[in-house]
């Protein structure tokens, strides 16, 4: 769902969990939240994306999902050409296609929004 101010939220569902995707527009970037179960703040990169190659540093540091982290961050900035701070709240970690799937759903978000 999207509105004007550049905020656009989503309900996913995937393999019996449920995934609140929350992504706020500004003009040089993107602030993403992925929770699942509750709405809360995880663990947070920020990737900008100026250069040939984007630079990514971690704020919350994460124990199973700074790859998935690292690389939407990273996608987002470099698509954009700006800045991309994500956070991410799971209960457990991500499988594969579990990943893709939010992977996904944030960037038809981002490219429809």
């Amino acid at each position: 769902m999207n509105s004007p101010n550049g905020f656009s939220h989503k309900v996913v569902n995937l393999e019996n969990r449920t995934f609140f995707l929350q992504i706020l527009k500004f003009e040089n970037g993107y602030f993403v939240s992925i929770a699942e179960g509750t709405n809360k703040i995880g663990s947070m990169v920020v990737s900008l994306a100026t250069g040939p190659t984007p630079i990514t540093t971690t704020v919350i540091p994460s124990r199973t999902e700074s790859l998935f982290l690292k690389l939407i961050a990273e996608r987002i900035s470099t698509r954009m050409r700006g800045i991309a701070l994500v956070s991410t709240f799971t209960q457990k970690e991500l499988d594969s296609n579990t990943a893709k799937a939010l992977m996904s759903e944030i960037m038809e978000m981002i490219e429809n929004g």
